[in-house]
C-alpha cells in the first residue's frame, strides 16, 4: 500500500469513526428522553387503565370487575355534581383569558409604569397554590379583610353573605381566587406573542385608517391565535382539574368539591383505587373532547383571519418595500 493510499485509508477510517460517534450521540439523545417518557408517562397511564378494571385498594387482594368502575363513575350523582362545579371554573377561565388579553394588549406597548403593572399582575402566579389558599381563606373569613373593606364602603355586615359557607356564592369566591392567581400567567404568554407581531403592520394599518379596535381584531388576534388556543386549552384543563384552592380553602365542603378533589378523596381517603383510576381516565377523555371542540370552534372563528384590513396592510407593506428598493436603486 502506497503512502497516498495509506493516508486515504486513515482519512476514511477517521470519517467512519466520526460518523459512528455522531450516530451514537444522536441515538443517546433520542433514546434517553424516550425511555423517560415511557417510564414516567406511558407506563403509569397503562397501569392506571389496568387498575381501573379492578376493585382494589393500595394493599390487599384485587377483584376484576371489568367496566363496572366506569359505569359507577358515569352514573354516580356525586361525581356528576362535582363535574357541574367545574363549570364555575370553566366560566372563570373565559373571564380570566379576556382580562389577560386586555392587560397584555395594553402593556405590550409603551405604557407608563408598564413594568410595575406587569410584575404586579404576574406576581400571584409565583406564589405557592397552598399559600394562596390560606391567604384567601383568611380573606373570606367572616369579619376579616373582605367584610371589613365592604363595611368601610357602607355595606352592613349583616347584609353580607358568608363567603365560604353560603352555597350561592362560595364557588364564585373560589373562582375569584383562581382568577387572581392565574391571570398573570396567561397575560405573560399573550405579551410574548403580541410583541412578536411586526410593528410595521400597525403603522400600515393606521395609514389605512384602522382604529385601535380594528388593529386588535384584524392584526393582533389573527397573529396570536395559536397562543389564544393554547391559553384556552390550559385554562379549561385547569378548570376541570382544579384542586389546590378548594382543598385548602373549603376542603370541598358545602358544595365546593371539584372532580379532581373528589377523585383525590376517592383514592386516598376511601382507598377505592380502581374507581379513582376510572375517574382519572374519564377526566382525560373529557379534556380530549373539549380540546377538539375548541380547535374546531377556533378554526371556524379564524377562517377569515387574513381578510379585510390584514390583507390591505400586507399589500401596503409590500408596496412600501418595493418603493424603498427602487429608491435605493436610483441612489
Amino acid at each position: 500500500m502506497g503512502k497516498n493510499d495509506r493516508k486515504s485509508y486513515n482519512l476514511a477510517k477517521r470519517f467512519r469513526k466520526k460518523e459512528v460517534q455522531k450516530f451514537l450521540v444522536m441515538f443517546m439523545f433520542m433514546t434517553i428522553p424516550l425511555i423517560l417518557l415511557f417510564v414516567f408517562t406511558y407506563l403509569p397511564f397503562f397501569k392506571m387503565f389496568q387498575f381501573s378494571l379492578y376493585d382494589m385498594k393500595y394493599t390487599g387482594p384485587r377483584k376484576y370487575v371489568g367496566l363496572k368502575n366506569y359505569y359507577e363513575v358515569l352514573t354516580d350523582k356525586e361525581v356528576l355534581r362535582s363535574l357541574s362545579i367545574s363549570l364555575y371554573y370553566m366560566l372563570g377561565s373565559f373571564i380570566q383569558l379576556a382580562l389577560a388579553l386586555y392587560f397584555a394588549t395594553l402593556l405590550s406597548f409603551k405604557t407608563r409604569l408598564g413594568g410595575l403593572f406587569k410584575g404586579a399582575i404576574f406576581f400571584p402566579y409565583l406564589v405557592s397554590g397552598i399559600a394562596v389558599g390560606f391567604i384567601f381563606r383568611f380573606f373570606y373569613t367572616r369579619g376579616f379583610v373582605l367584610d371589613s373593606v365592604l363595611t368601610f364602603l357602607g355595606f352592613p355586615l349583616d347584609s353580607l353573605p358568608y363567603w365560604l359557607r353560603d352555597k350561592s356564592v362560595n364557588n364564585f369566591a373560589l373562582v375569584a381566587a383562581s382568577l387572581w392567581r392565574y391571570t398573570g400567567q396567561n397575560m405573560v404568554l399573550f405579551i410574548g406573542a403580541i410583541m412578536s407581531v411586526d410593528k410595521e403592520l400597525y403603522e400600515s394599518a393606521s395609514l389605512d385608517g384602522a382604529n385601535r379596535w380594528q388593529q386588535f381584531k384584524y392584526i393582533i388576534v389573527p397573529s396570536i391565535q395559536t397562543i389564544i388556543v393554547l391559553n384556552l386549552i390550559l385554562s379549561i384543563t385547569g378548570a376541570l382539574s382544579a384542586f389546590e384552592l378548594p382543598f385548602v380553602i373549603t376542603q370541598g365542603t358545602r358544595g365546593t368539591s371539584t372532580f379532581f378533589l373528589l377523585m383525590h378523596n376517592m383514592a386516598h381517603d376511601l382507598q377505592k383505587v380502581g374507581k379513582a383510576s376510572a375517574m382519572a381516565l374519564v377526566l382525560f377523555g373529557i379534556i380530549i373532547v373539549v380540546t377538539i371542540i375548541q380547535k374546531v370552534i377556533f378554526k371556524y372563528l379564524f377562517r377569515d383571519a387574513n381578510s379585510d384590513i390584514s390583507v390591505k396592510t400586507r399589500k401596503r407593506l409590500k408596496k412600501a418595500e418595493k418603493r424603498s428598493q427602487e429608491a435605493k436603486g436610483f441612489s
